[in-house]
């Protein structure tokens, strides 16, 4: 588990596919979760993908409850 600056707890999860790795990141508070795929050798790369995912699919959910 690991905590976002400005997110609060976030869980984060790799899943080794062959040459990919799969990192999942569920935002606790809220339970949203996103996935980003990418290259075995570059998993903070991909981890940092998904995390950027998760701050834009928490800040449109909040845009959507604002109207």
């Amino acid at each position: 588990m690991t905590t976002g600056d400005d997110l609060g707890e976030i869980i984060v999860e790799f899943v080794r596919n062959g040459p990919y790795v799969k990192c999942s990141a569920i935002h606790v508070a809220t339970g949203r979760e996103v996935s980003a795929m990418g290259p075995t050798n570059e998993p903070k790369a991909v981890e940092r993908v998904a995390i950027a995912k998760l701050r834009r699919a928490l800040e449109a959910g909040r845009a959507e409850r604002g109207r």
